[in-house]
């Protein structure tokens, strides 16, 4: 199968976790280890978020006076080639020695007029106390919001539209490149009045652009990767309910945290709304029954309502 696989922000960097570069690749290599098991016999590519590490690079490019901010469609493409540097590497330990490995820096365009621009929502960057996100925002003019317990700089987000360079990555794909791109959900770009192509000042949602370049791309399967066994109903009370199998249209009735499950879950049902195919949001350690189809939360157009056990064990 053709599949595609979104790193969640947990593979990179654990929530309050500091953001060494050996804290980044002991996470990588982690991850690599899972994503190498479903190598033999498909094709892979893979995306990444990078809302940590963007942000963390505005704080190092803020602390230089003397060189105004680098702008974040700039930044991203920066923490974009750490991170696949990071992925391309420690992939490379997991498979076979023959096999191809490439990392594609990626636009993906988005609309200058998106409402987005006008409500920072996406977090990026270390997380605060309430006093430290004050007294950062009053320094550097940030807009920062509430991230459960703490706080974190929160910038537009505007949706994706269009995945350039399509080409070249299906060319990839198709003579068995295990390909990294989309890092961060691509970065942000846009058409001007002149018709100029434009860097935004913003960040991507990593799920809502992978949903899309996986239905461009023609891939067979969207595999969501995070840190829990799949999408539950209910969450943190005691009736919490694990998604089995969801229909897209009925799953997308159902309003999820928009920081953390919602924009995952509108990422399946766009993929399975655009394919026909299957999208499925589940655990990296369990990617190998994942795509075998025996853990995770499945979500396609084929599926009756939404069939939920009790645990994932069930």
């Amino acid at each position: 199968m053709r599949i595609v696989i979104a790193l969640g922000g947990n593979a990179l960097l654990k929530r309050g976790e500091p953001l060494t570069s050996a804290n980044q690749r002991m996470n990588v290599r982690t991850a690599c280890e899972q994503i190498a098991k479903i190598y033999p016999g498909n094709q892979l590519v893979i995306t990444h978020g990078n809302g940590p590490q963007v942000g963390l690079m505005a704080l190092q490019s803020n602390a230089y006076k003397d060189v105004p901010m680098y702008p974040l469609d700039v930044l991203g493409a920066e923490s974009v080639g750490m991170i696949g540097y990071m992925i391309q590497q420690e992939l490379a330990n997991f498979v076979p020695k023959e096999a191809s490995l490439t990392t594609v820096l990626t636009q993906t365009e988005v609309d200058p007029k998106d409402p987005a621009f006008q409500k920072p929502s996406k977090p990026v960057g270390p997380v605060y106390t309430k006093e430290e996100a004050d007294a950062v925002a009053a320094e550097k003019g940030w807009t920062m919001a509430k991230d459960n317990d703490k706080y974190r700089r929160v910038v537009p987000s505007p949706l994706p539209t269009r995945i350039f360079g399509l080409k070249p990555l299906k060319t990839l794909i198709e003579h068995d490149y295990i390909l990294i791109c989309a890092g961060g959900g691509g970065i942000p770009t846009y058409y001007d009045e002149t018709g100029r192509l434009c860097g935004a000042e913003a960040v991507i949602d990593k799920d809502l652009a992978t949903a899309l370049l996986a239905a461009s791309v023609e891939a067979d399967m969207l595999v969501i990767a995070t840190d829990i066994d799949g999408v539950y109903l209910d969450w943190g009370t005691e009736n919490q309910r694990l998604v089995r199998t969801a229909n897209a249209g009925e799953i997308e009735k159902i309003a999820f945290a928009g920081g953390s499950m919602g924009p995952k879950v509108q990422a399946a049902v766009n993929f399975a709304r655009a394919t026909g195919k299957t999208a499925v949001i589940g655990a990296l350690r369990d990617i190998e029954a994942i795509v075998q189809g025996q853990a995770g939360t499945a979500v396609g157009t084929g599926f009756d309502g939404i069939e939920c056990v009790s645990s994932a064990a069930d």
